[in-house]
């Protein structure tokens, strides 16, 4: 069973389009009233408009934290003491049967953490020194140790990750959230993104529309200046001319909306109508003054002004606040080949705290239990060293983290070797995080589907399985 809203949209591509445009004579004439009719009647007054999923949800909006270049689970979250005994020897020569790296000699020498690990809370999670904050929140954190992509470069995998195939042009995680909710705000985009360190390398592919309408994109906010690009009106212009002139595009548009009900025209409408609200709640949004020194504090920002990932985390919460749907953080810096004794506390040093502040805010704000925080990286690291300090891609076995949301706190899915090489227990592919992610989110992954090019097409493509061990 397909989602309903696609046959809203489908008009423009359908039998019924051709039959009504190329119908001759008063058959034809008499088909095509008939049919105009029924797409008003069908058509979609605002294909933003909040929707029902398939089932009682979860999680109601999502905080997607992306660390982008990925990070060790080695040195941060899957404490091996194999590993650490054995640093500096090669691996066994039977752990790496089959195995092709992305850059290294797969016979280049094991290298051991050398961080330290302690335990955590109730449930007693191991963490790495390197997140003492985070460690303050493990009884909230499900942590899967398992996961596994078929991906092992940057590009593909972070595709991969977030949209489900390895080739550009598929909709993201947050375009199919959106496609399937709608949104609950009419004064921001539904999905919203925010980049900190360098850019991803995969682009705006991550968080894109794909194939569905364009209005399910996400829309990226900057760090500096206006959120948008030309959000603000030209000297000379003002708030009644806009007006009235957003009104009279509004009404041709709509004109061409009636004509052939084409969804991309639908979007644009709505992408009009948004830019202007925008112009007073962007401004507003992204203004930090009104926070308390405190929540600064808490969050490690010393510069309202400043772009960085602790201003982004702040914004985020800010954003759910708002009834934005879907909000992502890209914080490109997790790519240690080399330096990892330097680069990798540092990368911790600009995230942590930030990450343990959101996951708090959202609890005293009662916002956690539906909100889902998901943190992770587009594959693991290796357990063998690339030069005499860094490790190379690792698309086997890596961990990632969720909390709120509907899914179990302090717990950890999933496990792997004594070297974090090979998963060994309940293995989690990239299509059964995502499956688990839109369940919570309260659909089938099986059933929101959109009709491309002849077939249906949807985020898990003709795989994944529910991970129903860690919902709670």
């Amino acid at each position: 069973m397909h989602h309903e809203l696609k046959n809203e949209f489908a008009s423009i591509q359908s039998r019924r389009w051709f039959l009504r445009n190329c119908g001759v004579g008063m058959a034809g004439l008499a088909l095509n009233s008939l049919l105009a009719r029924e797409e008003l009647r069908n058509a979609p007054a605002n294909p933003l408009a909040a929707r029902l999923p398939h089932f009682a949800a979860k999680a109601k909006r999502v905080i997607y934290i992306f660390q982008a270049g990925a990070p060790s689970h080695l040195d941060l979250f899957d404490h091996k003491q194999e590993l650490i005994k054995r640093d500096g020897e090669l691996p066994p020569a039977e752990l790496l049967e089959g195995y092709r790296a992305a850059f290294i000699n797969p016979k280049s020498a094991l290298l051991g953490t050398k961080f330290k690990f302690n335990r955590h809370g109730q449930s007693g999670i191991e963490l790495s020194e390197l997140l003492p904050n985070i460690a303050k929140h493990v009884d909230d954190l499900c942590f899967i140790k398992s996961m596994q992509t078929d991906a092992v470069n940057h590009a593909p995998a972070q595709l991969m990750l977030n949209t489900g195939h390895s080739q550009f042009g598929r909709p993201s995680l947050g375009a199919w959230s959106l496609y399937g909710l709608g949104c609950e705000t009419e004064d921001l985009p539904g999905y919203v993104v925010l980049s900190s360190a360098k850019g991803t390398s995969a682009g705006a592919s991550n968080y894109g529309c794909g194939f569905l309408p364009t209005i399910y994109n996400g829309v990226p906010f900057r760090g500096k200046g206006d959120p948008i690009l030309y959000l603000s009106n030209p000297k000379g212009y003002d708030a009644q001319t806009q007006r009235s002139s957003l009104d009279a595009l509004k009404q041709l548009n709509q004109q061409t909306m009636t004509s052939i009900s084409d969804p991309e025209t639908a979007s644009r409408i709505q992408a009009y109508e948004t830019a202007y609200r925008l112009q007073t709640s962007a401004p507003e949004l992204m203004d930090l003054g009104s926070e308390s020194q405190a929540t600064l504090d808490a969050y490690n920002i010393t510069n309202i002004k400043e772009s960085n990932f602790a201003r982004n985390c702040l914004i985020a919460r800010r954003l759910v606040e708002r009834d934005v749907r879907f909000v992502q953080l890209f914080h490109e810096a997790w790519d240690q080949h080399g330096g990892l004794d330097k680069q990798l506390p540092k990368n911790c040093q600009d995230t942590d705290q930030p990450v343990a502040a959101l996951i708090q805010d959202l609890k005293d704000r009662d916002l956690l239990k539906d909100t889902l925080v998901i943190w992770g990286g587009e594959f693991g690291r290796t357990p063998m060293a690339q030069g005499s300090n860094g490790r190379d891609h690792h698309n086997r076995a890596f961990t990632m983290f969720l909390a709120g949301g509907g899914v179990k706190g302090g717990h950890v899915h999933g496990a792997t070797d004594d070297f974090g090489f090979n998963v060994t227990e309940n293995p989690v592919h990239v299509h059964d995080l995502n499956a688990t992610l839109l369940h919570l989110l309260g659909f089938d992954h099986e059933r929101l589907t959109y009709r491309f090019q002849g077939r249906d097409f949807r985020l898990t493509d003709v795989h994944g399985h529910v991970v129903k061990d860690i919902i709670a």
